[in-house]
C-alpha cells in the first residue's frame, strides 16, 4: 500500500509581481497620466522648450528679471481675455467682439477720469459694469433669440468699434491718474531688505507653494477615498517637488527686480476663482455639459439659455477689465486699441487645449496657450525677427495645436 504524499508546488508569481513590476507599474502609470492630459502636458512641454530655445538664442536675456516682468505686463490683457474666451469656446460658442469691447471700455474710462474727473476706483467699477452690459446684450441675442454667436459677436465687433470712434471723436485721450496706471504698470511695495530680494514676493511664494501642496494632498486623499486612479506615490512626490521648484524659481526671478506686478495678482485671482468654478461649481459643470452635448444637457435639466447668457456676461466683464489694463499700460485711450485682440485670445484658447466642438478645455490651459504666444512674441522680438515672420510662425503654431487636437481625437476614437 503506497502512501501518496503530495508535494505542494510553489505558487506561480502573480502577474506584475516580479522584480521589475514596480518599475513597470510606474512607467504604465506615467504613460496613462500623459495620455489623459496629453494636450495640456504637451503645451507645457512646448512652452518649456520655447523658453529654453529663446534663452539660449538671446544669450540669457529672455529670463532676465526685468524681461520676465515685461512679458507678464505685455501679455496680461491677452491672458485675461483668453480665460474668458476659453469658457465661451467650452460652451460651444465664439466671441469676435472682445477686441472692440476692450477699445470701447477703455475709451469710456478715459472720458470718465480725464474729462469728468471721476475717481479712478469708481470709474473702474463702472467700466466693469459696462462690460457686463455689453456681454448681456450679446448673450441675450445668442441665448434667448437663437442667433448664432458668430453673427452676433461679428455685429458687436463693428458696433463697439464704431462706438469707440464716436466716444473718442477719432482722437486719443490721456493721461490717466497714477492709481489707475498702477493696475498695469505697478508693483507690490517693498516689505524690507532681505538679501537684496523683494521680501513680500518671497513671502507670497511661500504661501503659494504651501497652498498648492495642500491642494495636491487634499485632491489625492479625495481620489483615494473614492477609489479613483491616482499617481503612484513616488511620481506624486516628484510632481510636488517640481511644482515647488517652479514656484521658487519664478518668485526669485521676480524678487530680483521689483517684485510681483499688480496685474499678476489680478490674473492669479481670476485663474484661481474661475478654475474653482469650472471644477467644483454646478455652473461650471453645466458649461462643460452644454458644450459637450447640448441636447443631452437640456434633457438632464441644464438651463442652456441661462448658462449661455452668463458665459457671455462673464466674457464682457473680462473684456472690460482687459480694456482698463490695456489703457492703463498705454496711459491713453486710443481708437485703435484692441485691434486683433480677439484673434489672439481665440488662438491662446485653442493652443491651450480648447476643442472646436466644445466641451473641452481648462482655464489654466488658456493661460498656458497665452504664455506660449507671449514668449514667442517676446523672444522673436529680442532676436530681431520681423513682425511679418512672427505672424507666419504664430499661424503655424495655431495650426499645429488644432491639428494635434484633431489627430488626438481620431486616435482615441480608433
Amino acid at each position: 500500500m503506497s502512501t501518496g504524499t503530495t508535494q505542494k508546488q510553489p505558487a506561480a508569481p502573480a502577474p506584475g509581481s516580479g522584480p521589475g513590476s514596480s518599475r513597470h507599474g510606474l512607467i504604465e502609470a506615467l504613460q496613462g497620466t500623459i495620455r489623459t492630459n496629453m494636450r495640456q502636458y504637451g503645451m507645457l512641454i512646448a512652452l518649456a522648450l520655447i523658453v529654453v530655445l529663446f534663452q539660449i538664442w538671446t544669450e540669457g536675456t529672455l529670463l532676465q528679471p526685468v524681461n520676465v516682468s515685461n512679458i507678464i505686463q505685455q501679455n496680461s490683457y491677452i491672458l485675461i481675455l483668453a480665460m474668458g474666451m476659453m469658457l465661451v469656446i467650452i460652451a460651444g460658442h465664439i466671441d469676435l467682439s472682445v477686441g472692440s469691447v476692450v477699445a470701447f471700455v477703455g475709451a469710456l474710462s478715459a472720458v470718465m477720469m480725464v474729462k469728468h474727473d471721476f475717481p479712478w476706483p469708481l470709474a473702474l467699477v463702472i467700466s466693469l459694469l459696462i462690460g457686463a452690459l455689453a456681454g448681456a446684450w450679446q448673450g441675450f441675442w445668442i441665448a434667448y433669440i437663437g442667433i448664432p454667436s458668430f453673427i452676433v459677436t461679428l455685429a458687436g465687433m463693428l458696433l463697439f468699434r464704431g462706438a469707440t470712434q464716436i466716444v473718442l471723436e477719432g482722437q486719443s485721450i490721456s493721461p490717466f491718474p497714477q492709481g489707475f496706471q498702477k493696475i498695469s504698470q505697478g508693483f507690490l511695495p517693498e516689505g524690507g531688505p532681505l538679501a537684496n530680494y523683494h521680501d513680500l514676493t518671497v513671502l507670497i511664494a511661500v504661501v503659494v507653494a504651501a497652498f498648492v501642496l495642500f491642494q495636491e494632498w487634499r485632491d489625492r486623499r479625495r481620489q483615494l477615498a473614492y477609489e479613483l486612479d491616482v499617481l503612484p506615490f513616488n511620481l506624486w512626490v516628484l510632481k510636488c517637488v517640481a511644482i515647488v521648484a517652479a514656484v521658487a524659481a519664478f518668485a526669485m526671478t521676480l524678487a530680483s527686480y521689483r517684485g510681483v506686478p499688480v496685474v499678476l495678482l489680478i490674473m492669479c485671482g481670476l485663474l484661481i476663482g474661475m478654475g474653482f468654478v469650472m471644477r467644483n461649481a454646478v455652473i461650471g459643470r453645466h458649461v462643460y455639459a452644454l458644450g459637450g452635448n447640448k441636447a443631452a444637457a437640456k434633457l438632464s435639466g441644464v438651463k442652456d439659455k441661462r448658462v449661455t447668457f452668463l458665459v457671455f456676461v462673464n466674457m464682457g466683464v473680462l473684456a472690460a477689465l482687459a480694456g482698463c489694463v490695456y489703457a492703463a499700460r498705454l496711459n491713453a485711450a486710443t481708437p485703435q486699441a484692441g485691434t486683433m485682440f480677439e484673434l489672439e485670445a481665440i488662438a491662446a484658447a485653442f493652443i491651450g487645449g480648447a476643442s472646436m466642438s466644445g466641451g473641452v478645455g481648462t482655464v489654466l490651459g488658456a493661460v498656458i496657450g497665452g504664455l506660449v504666444l507671449g514668449v514667442l512674441n517676446n523672444g522673436m522680438s529680442l532676436v530681431g525677427i520681423g513682425t511679418d515672420y512672427q505672424q507666419v510662425i504664430k499661424g503655424l503654431v495655431l495650426l499645429a495645436a488644432v491639428g494635434f487636437d484633431v489627430w488626438n481625437k481620431r486616435r482615441a476614437g480608433s
